[in-house]
């Protein structure tokens, strides 16, 4: 996850640019947070749908189990454990994925949306971002996905270009990497580590959630839409 930062720092340093242009100064708390919580808005909207309608289940009594056992709470019930993890997952884990994650985004949105606005506007820039860092995740979507692999990509990169145009409007709104690497880390851990492992599956259940499935894409989508007529109406 550190390549693409490693590209960037060395495509600057060969073309002798200072490194302030990665934009890693602090780009103010409104778009931060803003960045942080829109991945909790859209990853909730999906599991609630999922989990209503019978895609998915919840809770996951063995990841209530594994949670109960690793705090130290076994003895203190369902909502003891996830209250206290999932409070422990956003914020501590929150925190300690932040290098890994400043590796993709030093390269993503430190460094190639703004080559990419040198000489395209913005819906082409989120485009090629989005479909460029899609492109980059092929071999852990096949490798991982476990499921029809077409159908998994395309979710996928649906939710990546999304994400993008999202992430890409915060940049240049805060001239700063940050929000994006904040939308980053939330949107892995709340569907990685919190949404998906707290519900159970059955045979159609990858088909709808998840990062491949069609849900998350659709809801995050939906948000995109509204922040591309926002771009276009600010003249980002």
């Amino acid at each position: 996850m550190c390549c693409p930062a490693l590209a960037a720092i060395l495509t600057i340093k060969i073309k002798g640019r200072g490194l302030s242009e990665l934009r890693l100064k602090w780009g103010g708390w409104r778009s931060t947070v803003h960045s942080y919580l829109i991945p909790v808005v859209y990853i909730s909207a999906a599991y609630c749908l999922a989990w209503t309608f019978g895609f998915a289940g919840v809770p996951n009594s063995e990841t209530i189990a594994e949670w109960g056992s690793e705090l130290g709470l076994s003895g203190m019930g369902v909502t003891a454990s996830v209250v206290v993890m999932v409070g422990l997952l956003a914020t501590i884990q929150f925190i300690k994925s932040l290098g890994t994650i400043v590796g993709e985004e030093l390269g993503w949105r430190g460094f190639l949306v703004w080559e990419l606005r040198k000489v395209m506007p913005f819906s082409a820039i989120c485009l090629t971002s989005g479909v460029i860092w899609s492109l980059w995740h092929l071999p852990i979507v096949v490798t991982y996905g476990g499921g029809n692999p077409w159908l998994q990509m395309t979710n996928f990169t649906i939710m990546i270009v999304s994400m993008s145009v999202i992430m890409t409007y915060y940049t240049f709104k805060s001239n700063s990497v940050w929000p994006a690497v904040m939308f980053h880390a939330a949107h892995n851990i709340y569907v990685q580590k919190i949404f998906t492992p707290l519900s159970t599956r059955n045979d159609n259940t990858s088909f709808w959630i998840d990062e491949y499935g069609i849900l998350v894409p659709a809801m995050v989508a939906m948000i995109a839409v509204v922040y591309w007529r926002r771009a276009n109406t600010e003249e980002l």
